[in-house]
């Protein structure tokens, strides 16, 4: 399988996602429903603390994945939904978020504010599809549009 990462020159330059992901003769694709900051008892864990939530959406993230026979490397788009987003917190998501994914070749990205999750003490939804092959070989493509 063949993971491109693809940064059109027409798109402005991001340093926390990348535009453009594609998978080619992927074997494999692993859908992870949006998770939250539940502990395995369905008890919400960071009640007002988006560190703690963001902590505890991306260890059950990293579950789900495993399960899956998937890992960070894997992934391929990650969305996001938000309480009350506010650059604060964004930032907190990102050091999280790049602690699992890291920071080369991201996955593309996608991360929405909204009023109320679920469960009112709920601030953070993440959700992630990745694609495995036989063979991962990831390359870095600087797309160019032609004029």
């Amino acid at each position: 399988m063949k993971i491109r990462y693809h940064h059109p020159e027409a798109l402005y330059e991001s340093r926390f996602f990348t535009h453009v992901v594609s998978a080619e003769e992927a074997k494999k694709l692993v859908y992870v429903s949006g998770q939250v900051s539940y502990d395995r008892d369905g008890i919400v864990v960071g009640t007002g603390d988006m560190r703690e939530q963001c902590e505890q959406v991306f260890r059950s993230l990293t579950h789900a994945l495993k399960a899956a026979g998937a890992g960070w490397k894997d992934v391929v788009k990650i969305n996001g939904y938000m309480v009350d987003l506010n650059p604060a917190d964004v930032n907190v998501y990102r050091e999280v978020r790049a602690r699992h994914i890291g920071k080369e070749n991201m996955p593309a990205s996608t991360l929405v504010g909204v009023t109320r999750l679920v469960h009112e003490d709920l601030r953070i939804e993440v959700e992630v599809v990745a694609a495995l092959g036989s063979k991962t070989e990831k390359k870095n493509n600087k797309s160019k549009k032609k004029r």
